[in-house]
């Protein structure tokens, strides 16, 4: 098996034609349809057959297209290392919810890259249901978030930190007023950031709780952009405790006090399992367990990616 034929077939598999693959890979559909035979008849398995709805592909198709973008993944990630080692840089590539990613991500990375001159680190936002396609296939080396369901057992997950949730509003809010029931938080407008669309998120299951429609959701593209609408008495947001601790301290913003709206949460790092995770993985592993660590994270939002030193290349993935 040749890297030109795995690319090709992992094309057909990804489009669900040959005529599609040839022109996304830009060859033509005899160099596919080719490279496909090729692997037919080294493997012995037909891999697929045409039907009427699309193709139909065998129970070895199957399995080569999974081990096909683990190996184009493997042989992508060992050419830039190669390169970068030629280079004297290393590459950590971080995957982490948005929630994480607004709030504790700068205070982290900023202190793990800061102790190794040699390190780059790539930063990208997913949702947790993401994270395990994202590690065995090389995607990215390590990923922050809270703990999706059903990890397969070549994932290896920490716990660090568990943060709670409370919902604040302006000052001057008339539900500051009272002790709000059920029906008058369902009333109320919602500011949410983006972490409120994924169900795997806390901030999900306690709209879910509380039963909020919808059409009382305003969803904003980040968690401080909806505290900024909820200091101007707009209507209520979900914050963490650590990031709006100074806000309330301030009086810039009130708690919203009520069973109800009791949450917490809790952050984990995910790599593949020791043997297979980079060094650098294993050491952000190691440090994120650390008090330093903690305390960064805990500064909450101040640190902006422009600060980063060495360089953070940062990537927003939706």
């Amino acid at each position: 098996m040749t890297p030109t034929q795995l690319r090709a077939f992992a094309a057909v598999v990804r489009l669900g034609s040959v005529k599609r693959a040839a022109a996304d890979l830009d060859v033509s559909e005899a160099a596919v349809s080719l490279h496909v035979a090729q692997l037919r008849k080294e493997l012995g398995d037909k891999l697929f057959v045409r039907t009427s709805s699309g193709l139909a592909f065998t129970p070895g198709g199957l399995r080569l297209a999974s081990r096909a973008v683990e190996m184009l993944s493997l042989q992508d990630r060992t050419i830039l290392e190669v390169r970068q080692a030629g280079g004297g840089r290393r590459l950590l590539r971080v995957a982490t919810s948005a929630l994480f990613a607004e709030h504790a991500a700068p205070g982290l990375i900023e202190l793990f890259a800061d102790r190794a001159d040699d390190l780059d680190v790539e930063l990208s936002t997913h949702g947790p249901r993401e994270f395990e396609s994202l590690l065995l296939t090389r995607t990215v080396d390590v990923a922050i978030g809270s703990v999706p369901a059903n990890l397969g057992p070549t994932i290896a997950g920490t716990h660090f930190l568990n943060y709670q949730v409370v919902a604040v509003v302006g000052p001057d809010h008339p539900i500051t007023k009272v002790q709000p029931g059920l029906g008058t938080l369902r009333e109320q407008t919602w500011l949410l950031g983006p972490s409120a669309t994924d169900d795997t998120e806390v901030f999900a299951g306690l709209l879910r709780r509380i039963n909020v429609p919808e059409d009382r959701q305003r969803i904003f593209q980040s968690h401080a952009a909806a505290l900024e609408e909820a200091k101007r008495g707009k209507g209520l947001a979900l914050a963490l405790s650590f990031a709006v601790s100074q806000d309330l301290a301030n009086g810039d913003l009130s708690r919203v006090s009520t069973p109800s709206l009791q949450a917490q949460g809790a952050w984990s790092i995910f790599t593949l399992i020791q043997t297979q995770a980079p060094p650098a993985a294993a050491e952000l592993t190691r440090f994120v367990t650390t008090p330093r660590a903690t305390q960064a994270m805990l500064r909450g939002t101040g640190v902006t990616p422009g600060r980063f030193r060495p360089s953070i290349h940062v990537t927003l993935w939706s």
